[in-house]
C-alpha cells in the first residue's frame, strides 16, 4: 500500500499543535475546562496577564478551532470548542512521566 504525503493535512495539524504550544494557552485550556465559559477579564485574572496578551492567545486558539466565543452584551464569553484537546494534553503528560521514569532508571544504574 502506498501512502502519499498530504502536506495540507499535516500543515493543519501543525497549526493546531502550534496554537497549543505556549504555557499560557495550555493554562487557558485548563481554566476553561475547569470553570466553563469565561469572559476575557476572568481569563486575564487567572493567567495574570494584560488584556492585549490574553486577547492574542485567545485569537490564536480561536483561529485554530480550539476555543469558541459568543458575545454577551459588551463581553466576549470564551469556552472550549473542542474538549478533545484535553486527551492530547493527557497524552503529553504520559510521555513526560515515561521520560522521567526512564531517566530515573538510567541514573539508578
Amino acid at each position: 500500500m502506498t501512502t502519499f504525503f498530504n502536506e495540507k493535512l499535516y500543515q493543519k495539524r501543525a497549526e493546531i499543535m502550534k496554537a497549543l504550544a505556549h504555557p499560557s494557552r495550555l493554562f487557558i485550556v485548563d481554566v476553561l475546562n475547569e470553570r466553563g465559559e469565561l469572559c476575557v477579564c476572568e481569563i486575564m485574572e487567572a493567567v495574570g496577564s494584560d488584556q492585549s496578551t490574553v486577547s492574542k492567545h485567545l485569537s490564536i486558539m480561536k483561529q485554530s478551532g480550539i476555543i469558541d466565543y459568543r458575545r454577551e452584551g459588551r463581553n466576549s464569553m470564551y469556552r472550549l470548542a473542542r474538549p478533545c484537546v484535553l486527551n492530547f494534553i493527557t497524552c503529553i503528560e504520559e510521555v513526560m512521566k515515561e521520560n522521567l521514569k526512564e531517566q530515573r532508571e538510567l541514573l539508578a544504574s
